[in-house]
C-alpha cells in the first residue's frame, strides 16, 4: 500500500482545495527548484525569489500543468527556468556560482586547498558556459535529471538535450584543460 501520493495526485488535490497537498508538493520540490535557480544564477537571493515565484505561479494557475508534456517536477523546473532567465535578462559571462557545499574536513590542509580550488574551477567553468549549455549541465549533471525530464523542462527534443550536454561537457573539458596549462 502506497501511502505517499504522487506529484500529480498532490496537484489534483491542491486544485480541489486541499492546502496540505500544496505543502507536500512544496516540501518535495522547493529544494530542487532553489538549487536549479542558484546554479543558473549564482545568486542566493534571486534563487529564493525564483523559488517563491515558482510556487506562487502554481497556486495561481495550477491548471497550466499539462500531464502529456511531462512530470510535475519538470513543469516546476520549467517555470523556474523561465523566471530565472527573465530575472537575469542577458546572462552575464562573469556569473560565478556560490559555494553550495563546503569541502569535507580533512587533516591535510594542502589537499583541502587543492580540492577547493578544483571545485571553484569547475564552478567557474560551468558558470562561463552559454545559458543553453549551462542549463543541461545543471539539470543532467548537478540535478541528476534524466534526459526525458530535462527535455520537458527545456521544451526541446531529447536529442537536443543529448547534443547540448555532449557539447557542454566538451566545452568544460577544454576550459579546465586550458586552466591547467596556464
Amino acid at each position: 500500500m502506497n501511502s505517499s501520493p504522487t506529484d500529480g495526485d498532490l496537484l489534483r488535490l491542491m486544485m480541489a482545495g486541499n492546502e496540505d497537498a500544496f505543502g507536500q508538493l512544496y516540501d518535495r520540490w522547493s529544494a530542487p527548484v532553489y538549487r536549479f535557480a542558484l546554479h543558473m544564477s549564482g545568486d542566493q537571493h534571486l534563487a529564493e525569489d525564483v523559488t517563491q515565484e515558482t510556487f506562487i505561479a502554481v497556486i495561481r494557475r495550477p491548471a497550466m500543468f499539462d500531464e502529456t508534456r511531462g512530470a510535475v517536477g519538470s513543469w516546476l523546473l520549467g517555470i523556474a527556468r523561465n523566471l530565472t532567465r527573465r530575472a537575469l535578462g542577458a546572462v552575464p559571462d562573469d556569473v560565478v556560482l556560490d559555494d553550495a557545499a563546503e569541502c569535507a574536513a580533512t587533516s591535510d590542509i594542502l589537499c583541502d586547498l587543492t580540492r577547493r580550488e578544483t571545485i571553484e574551477a569547475v564552478r567557474q567553468a560551468v558558470a562561463s558556459l552559454p545559458a543553453v549549455y549551462r542549463e543541461v549541465v545543471v539539470l543532467c549533471d548537478l540535478q541528476e535529471m534524466d534526459y526525458r525530464d530535462t527535455a520537458a523542462v527545456l521544451d526541446c527534443p531529447v536529442g537536443t538535450v543529448r547534443s547540448r550536454l555532449h557539447r557542454a561537457r566538451s566545452m568544460l573539458v577544454e576550459k579546465l584543460q586550458a586552466r591547467c596549462t596556464v
